[in-house]
């Protein structure tokens, strides 16, 4: 099970598609910009700050499962 869920949660890092993560008032100020540099830096940004609540869960999530199954084992 736990190998399984490795794998998975490795084929789901490793095979990521482009986001645009701008607001619609951004966009519409950011599209005008010659050459686009600026709107992705921001759109990298915006993703950088949406995956540190997800790394976070996902961190406590783990001590929660060991300690359960340290727990269940004893």
């Amino acid at each position: 099970m736990q190998i399984k869920f490795f794998y998975i949660a490795v084929l789901f890092l490793l095979f990521t598609i482009p986001m645009e993560a701008q607001c619609a008032m951004c966009r519409a100020v950011l599209e005008s910009e010659e050459g686009q540099k600026t709107a992705k830096g921001i759109n990298n940004g915006i993703i950088y700050l949406m995956i540190i609540p997800y790394v976070l869960i996902g961190v406590v999530g783990y001590f929660v499962y060991r300690n359960k199954k340290k727990t269940k084992t004893s």
